[in-house]
């Protein structure tokens, strides 16, 4: 019997995964199932790209995965038994019976959502951008949008910072605003906020600076002081929420509904399941959690691979320490930040601004997408044999003769 290993989520983590395994691994020996309810990868450190009504390049999993071994279930995770070690599924189209799928060692990476954190009317009358199909939502009802109309973005983050300079560089007809709780861009360097000012200002951009939005109406949000802020469309951008599916299990979660795991991915109640990026609570340098961030997921994504081929393989453990060297910020296509940053995320003065930045950010989003279509770039050629395995549900160890 083969060892069955089964990974949910195809996202930038799990995809990275599922290959790695692919190339370390022997298929006469080693099963891998990929299961994600999409049938392409999703760049989602270029949604907001799409929003503004730029086409993104089409990676379909089954060339991805051509050839790997990877088999794919194109199939939507309805829950997670971690005693029967199995996966409840369903079609992705909704249509059909409910399936289980089995597996001996399961790598969680079902990802996060967008966190509406409870604000009243934010999920009647506001978008999303966290997934595909809210940020082709949201595109769809940007151009219909007449000149002259205030988009409003909610969120001084990451993802609100490059959601609203590229909405207000395409559509430069638009009266677009951005409401955040603190500073705009008060974890990053003087430089680099005076840079981040500067685009802005460039761009036409309305900034309300410590606007904690306590309400969202249909053309207008509220915030705690009271401001009513005209909105004819709303971006919700204040943070990811983790898929609940974990939480419900029996699975040792954080305060998030992320899975506790430890220095090897590996959950901390369940030793057959490993967690990897948004859903797992990773601790970093510090001993401060990793932020939910690609430039996080993807080495965590290495070492759960490394670990899991060296537990079945007999190999040696990987122990690499996870730091953060940047954070990459678009400003539009032609403006960018490159904020240098400590071993746990806090900005030092060093920043790259301007043109050069905007190159080595899209360098860097191109450099993540060939990561996980080539997962394998660099990995030895020789597939390693198993030498020990957990058989499903409890069996004894295996040793192959």
């Amino acid at each position: 019997m083969r060892h069955h290993i089964v990974v949910l989520g195809a996202g930038y983590t799990g995809a990275t995964v599922a290959g790695r395994l692919a190339r370390r691994l022997r298929r006469e020996e080693v099963a891998i199932t990929l299961v994600n309810a999409e049938p392409d990868f999703v760049e989602r450190v270029r949604l907001h790209q799409l929003v503004a009504g730029q086409d993104l390049k089409p990676r379909p999993f089954s060339e991805m995965f051509a050839g790997t071994g990877v088999q794919l279930r194109l199939a939507k995770v309805t829950g997670v038994d971690v005693e029967r070690r199995t996966v409840a599924v369903i079609d992705a189209n909704g249509a059909g019976q409910a399936e289980e799928i089995a597996y001996d060692t399961l790598v969680y990476a079902l990802g996060s959502g967008w966190n509406a954190q409870g604000v009243p009317g934010t999920a009647e009358h506001a978008y999303e951008i966290a997934g595909r199909q809210g940020a082709l939502r949201l595109r769809e009802r940007l151009a219909g949008l007449d000149a002259g109309r205030t988009v409003v973005v909610v969120g001084g983050g990451l993802t609100g910072v490059e959601a609203a300079t590229e909405i207000a560089e395409a559509r430069p007809d638009l009266d677009v605003a951005l409401a955040a709780r603190g500073a705009l861009g008060d974890w990053l360097s003087p430089k680099g906020r005076a840079h981040l000012r500067k685009v802005f200002g460039d761009l036409g951009i309305t900034v309300h600076e410590h606007a904690t939005v306590t309400g969202v109406e249909a053309d207008r949000v509220v915030t705690a002081d009271g401001r009513a802020v005209p909105a004819a469309v709303t971006v919700w951008t204040t943070g990811f929420a983790v898929h609940p599916i974990a939480e419900a299990t029996a699975l040792e979660v954080a305060g998030t509904g992320q899975i506790v795991v430890d220095g090897t991915m590996r959950s901390v109640s369940h030793p057959e399941v490993y967690a990897i990026g948004d859903a797992a609570m990773v601790m970093g340098p510090g001993d401060k959690p990793l932020r939910m961030s690609c430039a996080s997921g993807i080495p965590v994504a290495w070492q759960a691979a490394g670990a899991i081929t060296a537990r079945l393989t007999g190999g040696k453990l990987p122990d690499a320490q996870i730091r953060y060297f940047n954070q990459c910020i678009s400003l539009g296509r032609k403006e960018g930040l490159i904020q240098y940053v400590t071993a746990d995320d806090r900005a030092v003065s060093a920043a790259l601004t301007g043109r050069f930045a905007a190159v080595y950010k899209e360098l860097v989003c191109k450099g993540a997408a060939w990561g996980v279509a080539n997962p394998t770039f660099g990995l030895p050629a020789r597939r390693r044999r198993v030498t020990r395995e957990r058989v499903a549900r409890g069996s004894a160890v295996k040793t192959p003769a």
